[in-house]
């Protein structure tokens, strides 16, 4: 099940305007197929994402913890398998 977010283009300024807070990602390519899920801190991420170009479009959601986005995205990826 994919994160019930829009996608957005991996872009600067996308990564500028992401959050400075643990969360789960995912990367896509242009046509929204799902190529990868992680998490960490969202920004930082993001930034290696984009600095690699790993995928065209990112969406994500934000969690209080990096343990609480480490189970999050690990259940994410169970989801996708």
């Amino acid at each position: 099940m994919p994160l019930q977010k829009p996608w957005r283009d991996l872009e600067r300024e996308t990564v500028a305007a992401a959050p400075d807070r643990p969360g789960v990602y995912e990367l896509g390519d242009a046509s929204g197929t799902v190529l990868a899920v992680d998490h960490g801190v969202l920004r930082d991420e993001l930034k290696t994402a984009l600095a690699y170009g790993d995928g065209d479009r990112v969406r994500w959601t934000e969690t209080h913890t990096l343990d609480g986005a480490g189970e999050l995205a690990a259940e994410h990826r169970e989801r996708l398998e």
